[in-house]
C-alpha cells in the first residue's frame, strides 16, 4: 500500500515540477497536492486502524472453521413469498387410505417426545417459518421457533442476540439455554432444525426408541473434520438427549475451556467441539442397511448420480461411506436441507398423503425396545388390519 501511494506520489511530484514557474501553476500544484496528501493519509490511517480493531481476534483461542463452498443462508431472507399455509387446503384423516394410519405413531409420540427448535430470523417469519408449522412441525410434541423478534402468529422466541450469520452460534447456545429452563422437563429428545429443513417426524421417534434420552448422546448427519468423534451437520438437523442438553447448559457453556464463549464461529462445529468435552457421544443415525437418515441436500441431490461433483467439500466431510442413487437414502430417512417453502408442501403430499394402492407398510419398533415398548407394537398390527380389511 505504501509503495502505491510513493509510486503515486513520484508521478504528482513530475507533473508539478512543469507547472512551478507561472503563479498561477504553482497554486493548481499546491492545491492538487494537498487534495492527495490528505486523502493517502486518510487511507493510510484507516488501513492501520482497521488492523488493529481486528489485533484482539488473537486473544481468542482459534477454532477450526468450515472451509467447504457451503453457501447456506442462515438468517438470510427468502425472496420467495408463498401464500398463507390455509390456502394450501389438506386431506382429511378419515379419508379411505388415510383411516388409522397414525395409531402407533400416536401412540410412539407419548413415549418418544420431542422439542423442535427451528432457527429462523425476523425476515423468514412469514416466507419459511409459518410453512414448517404448517407442515411438519405440527408433529412435534413441542415447536419453538428461535428468531430475534417476537412473533405471536408463531409464535417466535426473540433471542436477544444480534441477527446475521455471524451470531448463530449465540443463538445456538441461548436456545439451548431456553429450552433447558423452560421445557426440559416435559421432553426427552431435543432437534434442531433450520428454517430450510425437512424433518419427518415419526422416522425420528423411531430412531430414537432405540435409545435412553438419560443416555449422554446426539444424533445427525455426522462429518468428520475439526471434532475428533466428529460432528453434525447443522443445516440437516440434530438432536440431542436430554441429558446431552443438561450436560451441554450446566457443563459446557459456562465453561470456557469446554465452548467457546464468543459469538463468532460455525455453529454445528462448535456444538461439536463442545459436546465432546462434556461426554456427549456422536452417535451413528444409519439405518441396519447403512443408509443415511439425515441428509444435507434436497432428496434428489443425493438420489440423482453425479448431481454433486466429487470434488465438492461433502464428499471430504461426510463421516461415513456413501452411496448415490437410491441406495443413498433409508427408507426410514428423517431429514432433508435447502428445502425451499414450496417444496415442503411437495414433500408433504408425497410422503403422507400419496398412497400406492394394495400396499401395506408395518415396521417394528427396533428390537432392543421392543419390550418396553410393547404397546406400542401389538398396535402395528391392529392397525394395519383394520385398515386394510
Amino acid at each position: 500500500m505504501v509503495a502505491v501511494v510513493g509510486a503515486a506520489w513520484s508521478s504528482l511530484a513530475s507533473l508539478c515540477s512543469g507547472l512551478l514557474r507561472p503563479p498561477a501553476g504553482r497554486t493548481f500544484c499546491y492545491l492538487i497536492c494537498g487534495i492527495f496528501i490528505g486523502f493517502s493519509s486518510a487511507f493510510m490511517l484507516l488501513s492501520i486502524s482497521t488492523q488493529m480493531s481486528s489485533f484482539g481476534d488473537f486473544l481468542i483461542p482459534p477454532r477450526p472453521v468450515h472451509k467447504h463452498s457451503d453457501s447456506h443462508g442462515h438468517g438470510q431472507d427468502s425472496g420467495e413469498m408463498l401464500p398463507h399455509p390455509r390456502e394450501f387446503g389438506a386431506h382429511g384423516d378419515d379419508e379411505d387410505f388415510h383411516k388409522g394410519e397414525d395409531v402407533v405413531a400416536r401412540k410412539l409420540a407419548e413415549k418418544v417426545r420431542v422439542l423442535c427448535w427451528i432457527m429462523t430470523s425476523p425476515g423468514n417469519h412469514e416466507k419459511k417459518a409459518r410453512h414448517i408449522k404448517a407442515t411438519w412441525g405440527k408433529r412435534c410434541n413441542i415447536l419453538l421457533f428461535m428468531s430475534t423478534a417476537n412473533d405471536t402468529s408463531l409464535p417466535s422466541v426473540d433471542l436477544g442476540i444480534k441477527e446475521g450469520r455471524d451470531f448463530l452460534w449465540s443463538k445456538t447456545k441461548e436456545s439451548f439455554k431456553y429450552v433447558y429452563k423452560h421445557y426440559l422437563d416435559q421432553v426427552d429428545w431435543v432437534m434442531k432444525a433450520d428454517d430450510d429443513t425437512y424433518v419427518i417426524v415419526e422416522n425420528l421417534r423411531f430412531m430414537l426408541s432405540a435409545y435412553n434420552p438419560t443416555d449422554p448422546i446426539y444424533l445427525g448427519c455426522r462429518f468428520k473434520p475439526f471434532v475428533k468423534q466428529g460432528y453434525m451437520s447443522g443445516g440437516a438437523g440434530y438432536v440431542l438427549s436430554r441429558e446431552a442438553v443438561r450436560r451441554f447448559v450446566e457443563i459446557g457453556i459456562p465453561d470456557k475451556d469446554k465452548c467457546r464463549q464468543d459469538h463468532g464461529g460455525a455453529e454445528d462445529v462448535e456444538i461439536g467441539i463442545c459436546l465432546e468435552k462434556v461426554g456427549v457421544k456422536a452417535g451413528d443415525s444409519r439405518d441396519p442397511q447403512g443408509r443415511g437418515r439425515f441428509f444435507p441436500f434436497v432428496p434428489d441431490h443425493h438420489i440423482t448420480v453425479g448431481h454433486v461433483d466429487k470434488n465438492f467439500w461433502y464428499w471430504n466431510y461426510i463421516y461415513y461411506p456413501v452411496k448415490e442413487g437410491l441406495e443413498c437414502c433409508s427408507d426410514s430417512a428423517i431429514s432433508f436441507h435447502y428445502v425451499s417453502p414450496h417444496q415442503l408442501y411437495v414433500l408433504e403430499y408425497l410422503i403422507y398423503h400419496l398412497r400406492p394402492y394394495g400396499i401395506n407398510h408395518s415396521v417394528d419398533l427396533p428390537t432392543e425396545h421392543a419390550a418396553e415398548n410393547s404397546s406400542v407394537v401389538p398396535a402395528l398390527s391392529s392397525a394395519n388390519s383394520s385398515t386394510f380389511s
